[in-house]
């Protein structure tokens, strides 16, 4: 009895046995979709999580001064180095040409008040000056207008883009915003576009008055400011090369000695997302073992069935031993008839974890994924749990004496 002849006499048992079989494979099915299901759910919220936090800004490096608690190590103060000036910053981003977006950006103050007509803010609003690519490195949305056009900043034009606060501290419901004129810092301003509402992370922008990065120097009235530099970063693979060629060309423009510590901040800004990363990867691990134990069950009465079904085939196996059938050959048979058994349910449990993760991924987070890897692992899992579950009744099986079995009724 050659291993063709077993697969074939595995399957027409199975044929023999079609209600059992769909129940078996039923159960099967229940515990690779939870585990194909859940998967894919975290893996669409995960991307959805990615392409949130890329709008956000948070692919990208911000090259800045050092921060006097972040110049301090140990509890000791570090050297101070002269702040980064506004042509220093200028000549960097006319020479960092890898094909990446960068802006140039500065904040005149944090506590601005800003008012229109008989309406005041309180005075926690910020005045940020940027550059054209200002607002794609960091991310922000237009819910209403348009940007701050090159034009506008080549000439300091007194345009202004508002938060989502400020306008909802100064204008009414259904009241025309475009074009109205706002005052602060002893200027008039005249509204150009309304940044699309931030929320809690991002809170900062829905406090926030965008100028241009000219109107921004003039308003410090000849103040220092502190300029900053935000480069996007389209492949987050390329990150640390990106930032190593930013390190070196800007230690130039410093001329920092080679080999000295950086007279700069150079920092990524990502955290949020890694700690989100994190969160999905801790519920990646709760669903595979919730997958897990659901298969552990459904391995188990997989097994009861087979040993049932050794224990109904009894005459039948002393038969083909009868007949010279070896004992590694029933073995053979039983495990061909729990694997096929388990791979039926197993393409069940995978479409329908297909399914249904995508259901839950785009109702949470209104994504859509192809999750090859849990597919491919689920069939894995399939032949696993059909290997460990079929043994104990397949050796049950070769291990019958056939003139007993024979006897068998």
């Amino acid at each position: 009895m050659n291993i063709v002849e077993n697969i074939r006499e595995a399957i027409g048992s199975i044929l023999a046995n079609k209600l059992r079989t769909i129940l078996t494979a039923a159960i099967i099915a229940i515990g690779i979709t939870s585990l194909v299901g859940i998967l894919t759910a975290i893996d669409g919220i995960q991307n959805s999580i990615n392409d949130s936090f890329s709008n956000l800004g948070s692919n990208t490096f911000v090259i800045g001064d050092i921060e006097e608690e972040r110049g301090k190590k140990s509890g000791v103060a570090q050297k101070t180095y002269p702040p980064l000036t506004f042509q220093q910053v200028s000549l960097f981003v006319k020479n960092y040409t890898v094909g990446e977006v960068t802006s140039l950006y500065t904040q005149v103050t944090r506590f601005a008040q800003v008012k229109y007509k008989s309406e005041v803010t309180n005075p926690n609003i910020s005045i940020t000056g940027g550059d054209d690519n200002f607002l794609y490195v960091e991310g922000y949305d237009l819910e209403e207008g348009r940007s701050i056009s090159p034009y506008e900043q080549q000439n300091g034009s007194n345009v202004v883009l508002i938060g989502q606060e400020v306008f909802n501290t100064l204008f009414k419901e259904n009241e025309r915003v475009l074009n109205q004129s706002i005052s602060f810092l002893g200027s008039k301003f005249k509204i150009v576009g309304v940044l699309a509402k931030q929320g809690t992370e991002g809170g900062r922008a829905d406090r926030a008055v965008i100028v241009p990065l000219d109107v921004a120097r003039r308003l410090a009235k000849n103040r220092a400011l502190n300029y900053k530099i935000g480069v996007a970063v389209k492949d987050p693979t390329r990150m640390d090369y990106l930032m190593g060629e930013a390190t070196g060309l800007m230690k130039t423009i410093r001329k920092d000695v080679p080999g000295s510590e950086n007279s700069f901040d150079i920092e990524e800004k990502k955290s949020l997302a890694e700690r989100l990363g994190e969160i999905t990867g801790y519920l990646r691990i709760g669903g595979f073992t919730i997958g897990f134990i659901t298969l552990l069950g459904a391995s188990i009465g997989l097994m009861n069935i087979m040993l049932v079904s050794v224990t109904e085939r009894t005459r039948e196996i002393g038969v083909r031993k009868a007949m010279g059938a070896t004992p590694k050959r029933i073995r053979q048979q039983f495990l061909i008839e729990s694997i096929v058994i388990t791979q039926i349910g197993g393409l069940g449990g995978v479409v329908l974890g297909f399914i249904v993760g995508n259901l839950i991924s785009n109702a949470l987070a209104d994504t859509f994924v192809v999750p090859w890897l849990w597919m491919l692992v689920g069939f894995l899992v399939g032949v696993v749990v059909g290997l460990l579950s079929g043994y104990l009744p397949a050796y049950k099986a070769s291990k019958l004496d056939p003139i007993v079995s024979l006897r068998f009724e």
